[in-house]
């Protein structure tokens, strides 16, 4: 079942592990693996601190993406955030990202295919890029409950060439939904 569509703002790369990702004319999405050229490519767990409790975990991490309308709620605070700053690969716009349920799949361009596997958990290193950073992307709602906005991870199902332009649609897993929880 579709439930909506959007486009991609930008794509981001990066060999290391760097907080900030440069903007690329292009990516090509690796079925299994993720981003080709990332630091975070692998079938297995690649970020640092995640190696460091198990290496052998599978790598639910691959692709990082972030609407681009957090940007715009960033910048009314103060701050100054453009795609691939924080960290994220694709940079949507149009697509409610941190409302979709886990198992929510992205069909982008031509033949990727993005299966969302949950959010990403704001760190301390957003602090050292803009101080107040990770507060401002901490919130809590009317039940006290935290809610993550630093965007949603996810593997990579089917590969393909991925550029800014490209239509995103989105197609919702079989009910019953199960929320978006930190991966």
């Amino acid at each position: 079942m579709s439930l909506s569509t959007g486009e991609v703002v930008a794509v981001s790369v990066s060999g290391t592990h760097t907080f900030s990702k440069p903007n690329a004319d292009v990516i090509q999405l690796l079925t299994g693996l993720g981003v080709e050229g990332d630091a975070h490519l692998g079938e297995t767990v690649k970020h640092r601190s995640r190696v460091a409790q198990d290496p052998t975990q599978p790598n639910l991490r691959q692709v990082h993406l972030i609407h681009s309308e957090l940007f715009g709620e960033l910048q009314a605070s103060g701050f100054q955030v453009t795609p691939g700053q924080i960290g994220e690969n694709l940079t949507t716009r149009g697509i409610s990202l941190l409302s979709l349920p886990t198992g929510a799949i992205l069909r982008i361009g031509d033949s990727a295919m993005v299966e969302i596997t949950g959010l990403r958990n704001p760190c301390p290193q957003l602090n050292r890029f803009q101080p107040g950073l990770m507060d401002a992307l901490l919130d809590h709602d009317a039940h006290g409950n935290l809610i993550r906005k630093a965007g949603v991870m996810g593997i990579v199902l089917s590969g393909g060439t991925v550029r800014p332009g490209d239509q995103i649609q989105v197609e919702l897993p079989m009910e019953p939904h199960r929320p978006l929880e930190r991966v």
